[in-house]
Order: structure tokens, then C-alpha cells, then sequence
């Protein structure tokens, strides 16, 4: 690697020397500059990873110098030396967004150790926006696959929600077609938002724990709360909160979301002290609300109150349209992620893909071919790698015992883990025995013998003779 470059800037060439031999033999690669002009000129020129810059100098002082820097080079981070007595100036200079100061005479240690944690914290600034751009990509309104015109009005519907950040969002839908990342869509559509994303699953949590986790508490306000704790929404502040599974949520605290979401505050556990709300907040469901109303089990002013701007997104089974295509979009992800070539689907495994339910949506497809990738060997994805269980009609080879195949016939040259994986596949087509042979044939390779083993047929008659 590289040694850090650091800018040394200072007008008495006695101090400048010491700041250059301290860095040197600090391991750093120092460059000098007498004054903020030569200063901004050095930086013109060449690479720099940060300044250490007295603050008194003629031409242009340590303070106009940050500025300048802070134009000009953003989040290149900024440590001013000073002398004894002008911390004022020092102060002065974190506000316009130098990261630290030192006191002239320092101590060389001390010199090492601020620049390190500033260069460091710069590189976790840089990682944390190369993280929010990669998700900003991921979790956009056009990374959601579809050419289904439903799916497109939802979408459409959704866009028109993101400039309305104190409106609740409802996002209705069966388990895995990505309500989350619909809800994510809309946050990250949301521009300037300063804050992230916090999700919280209100199934997931006991009843006894919910309400600390999405307000907090004061410490001794129940037995072990030995310190305060922030709670979800003010982690979520400047941001979004996603309540998912909201039909799940214990009634008891049902009346305190509505409190919430009518008066736009929050009291943490064992306080009285109001907190502003200041997140946009969505809630999801794959739960018939409406129904749990009807029953009983979820507050009706609260259904009211959340159901403002409705989103429901369609199973894939309603959108089948969509299976080609978020089929191609998933295996261009995986060929990356499994760093091997998939050439595709074939045309048996396509049917069998629009002939089955898929209840687990979107997301059992991505399971689905993300295990056929691993299985094909460099071929097109045939039906028996899709493993796809379940559906209406469906004839399988594992409704057979496969610990039958084990033993099948002498000289069988199919041992027990071969007859568990293909007993694992199931075909989503009603097959005939005729299909059904073929198949199997193709699983085995061609391999007759094999084949008719597997199916328990004469060898002779495999094919009608």
C-alpha cells in the first residue's frame, strides 16, 4: 500500500521542517505548502489525504484555507495546528469543518495518532456513501422487475406517495413478493433524506419487548432496564420506519401506534417527556386487515388510521407475465454471485414455472433458481434442477420412497445420495409414463439402465421396447 500523503502547511520554515520530519518518520509521505494559496495549488497538482495546517499565516490563514478546502475538495479532512492561547481560533476552525486540533509544542505521538483517526474516519465516510449509492441502485422504483400493467399502476401509485413523508404508507401483499423492498423504494426516492432505513418485524419480537424496541426506555423504568435506550423511531429520525407485519401487533400497544400516527409523538417507558416523530413511517402486512378487524383482533380506528395510501402488490401467481423476465434479471445476479456460467432455462422448465402457484411469490423463485444454478453443470436449467414443490397436479419421482432406489436391482450403479437428490426434484407438468421415462432419462444422462432402475421398469420396455 501506498504511504498517506499529508499536506503540511505553515509560514515559519523551522515549524514547517519539524511537521515534515515528524511525518516522514511517522510513515506518512509529507508534501509543504508556506500559506493557504500554495496551498490550494499543491492541491491542484497532486493527490492529498489530508492537511495539517497552522491557523496564522499571511496571504490566506488556516481558517479562509478550510473554507476553500471544503469548495473545493470536500471531506478531505482538515487538522490545524495553533499556538498556545488561540483555541478560540481552533474552535472556530471545527465549526467550517476541520476534524481536530492540536496546540503547538505537540507531542509527535499525538500528531500520529489524530491524523490516523482522521484518515480513518474518512475512509468509513467513503465507505458509507459507496454503501448508500450501491443501495440507492438496488432499492429503486426501476430495479423492481415488471412488465405486468398492475404491477406498473402500483408502482406508479407509489411514486406519487414519496414527496408526502408525513402520509403512512400500507403495503399489503403475500409473504415474499417484497413489500420491503417497495418500501425501501420509496425511502430511498425520498431525496435528501439524511437518515437510513430501520425495519422492524413486529412478529419477530416478544409482546413484553415491542414497545421498548420501537420507543425505548428510561433506565429502572421495569426490572433490567439498567441503562436508557433508544428506540426504533428515534433510530429511524430524519429517515423511514417500516412496521412490517403490523397485523401481528398485540393489541395493547395498537393503541399507543395510533397515538403515534394521530399526534406525531412518542413517549419512551417509564418517561412522560414527548418526542417528536420525525421519520416517514410505512406499514406492511401479508395479513387481511380488514378481516382482523371484523374479528376483533385489530383495532378499527388504528385500520383507519394506517390505511391512508394503500398499496397492495400482486402475487407472482396474478402476474405470471413476469416470471420470464425477473427469471433472466435473477440469473444475471446469480451468474455473478456464483461466478459460473448459466446459459438459461430450458423450454420444459419455463412451462413448468408458469404452471406452478409459487405461494412464496418472488422470493421462492430467486431460492428456486438460485439451487438450480448450483445444480446445472454448465448447461440450461431443465425441470429436474428446479425442485419446485407443491403444485396442483404435479407426478414426482420423490413420490416414490427414495431410500427404495438405494437398493434397486443388482449391480445397481445408483448409491443412496443419488437417489435422495433426484427423489428431491418434483416436475410441475401432469406427466404421462412417456414424459415421465424421458425425463428421467435425461436426469440419468441417457443412461438406460440407470434410468429403468430408478422408474422400476424392465429395461427392455423402457421406451414401449
Amino acid at each position: 500500500m501506498r504511504p498517506q500523503t499529508i499536506l503540511a502547511v505553515d509560514d515559519e520554515p523551522i515549524f514547517r521542517f519539524l511537521l515534515e520530519t515528524h511525518l516522514r518518520e511517522a510513515g506518512f509521505l509529507p508534501v509543504t505548502a508556506c500559506n493557504g494559496l500554495e496551498a490550494l495549488a499543491v492541491l491542484e497538482s497532486r493527490r492529498v489525504d489530508l492537511i495539517v495546517s497552522d491557523l496564522v499565516m499571511p496571504d490566506m490563514d488556516g481558517i479562509r484555507l478550510i473554507e476553500q478546502v471544503q469548495q473545493r475538495h470536500p471531506g478531505l479532512p482538515v487538522i490545524v495546528v495553533t499556538a498556545h492561547g488561540s483555541v478560540e481560533g481552533a474552535v472556530e476552525a471545527m465549526r467550517l469543518g476541520a476534524y481536530d486540533y492540536l496546540e503547538k509544542p505537540y507531542n509527535p505521538g499525538d500528531l500520529k495518532i489524530t491524523i490516523q483517526r482522521a484518515l480513518d474516519y474518512r475512509h468509513v465516510l467513503r465507505e458509507n456513501e459507496q454503501i448508500k449509492g450501491l443501495l440507492e441502485d438496488r432499492f429503486t422504483f426501476q430495479s423492481i422487475i415488471t412488465v405486468n400493467p398492475a404491477m406498473k399502476r402500483m408502482l406508479e401509485l407509489a411514486a406519487k406517495v414519496v414527496p408526502a413523508r408525513q402520509t403512512t404508507v400500507a403495503i399489503y401483499g403475500e409473504s415474499g413478493t417484497g413489500k420491503e423492498v417497495l418500501a425501501r423504494a420509496i425511502h430511498f426516492a425520498g431525496k435528501g433524506l439524511p437518515a437510513g432505513f430501520v425495519a422492524v418485524n413486529c412478529a419477530a419480537i416478544p409482546e413484553s419487548l415491542l414497545e421498548s424496541e420501537l420507543f425505548g426506555h428510561v433506565r429502572g423504568s421495569f426490572t433490567g432496564a439498567e441503562r436508557d435506550r433508544e428506540g426504533k423511531f428515534s433510530a429511524a429520525s430524519g429517515g423511514t420506519i417500516l412496521l412490517d407485519e403490523i397485523g401481528d401487533m398485540p393489541l395493547p400497544l395498537q393503541a399507543k401506534l395510533l397515538r403515534v400516527l394521530q399526534e406525531r409523538v412518542f413517549e419512551k417507558i417509564g418517561s412522560n417527556a414527548p418526542l417528536p416523530v420525525e421519520c416517514r413511517i410505512i406499514v406492511a402486512t401479508n395479513r387481511d386487515l380488514a378481516g382482523l378487524v371484523a374479528s376483533g383482533r385489530f383495532r378499527e380506528d388504528l385500520y383507519h388510521r394506517i390505511n391512508v395510501f394503500p398499496l397492495t402488490i400482486p402475487p407472482l401467481c396474478r402476474r405470471k407475465d413476469d416470471i420470464p423476465i425477473l427469471c433472466s434479471h435473477i440469473l444475471e445476479q446469480l451468474r455473478q454471485h456464483l461466478g459460473k456460467p448459466v446459459p438459461g432455462i430450458s423450454p420444459k422448465a419455463l412451462e413448468a414455472m408458469l404452471a406452478y402457484r409459487w405461494p412464496g411469490n418472488v422470493r421462492e423463485l430467486h431460492n428456486c433458481l438460485e439451487r438450480a444454478a448450483i445444480l446445472t453443470d454448465g448447461g440450461q436449467i431443465g425441470p429436474f434442477q428446479l425442485g419446485i414443490a407443491g403444485a396442483a397436479g404435479v407426478e414426482s419421482v420423490a413420490g416414490r420412497d427414495a431410500a427404495s432406489f438405494a437398493g434397486a436391482g443388482d449391480g445397481a450403479d445408483l448409491g443412496a445420495a443419488d437417489a435422495a437428490d433426484l427423489g428431491s426434484y418434483h416436475l410441475t407438468l401432469p406427466l404421462d409414463q412417456l414424459s415421465l421415462e424421458a425425463l428421467t432419462l435425461e436426469r440419468c444422462g441417457g443412461n438406460k439402465s440407470k434410468a429403468s432402475q430408478l422408474l422400476k421398469i424392465n429395461r427392455k420396455a423402457f421406451y414401449r421396447g
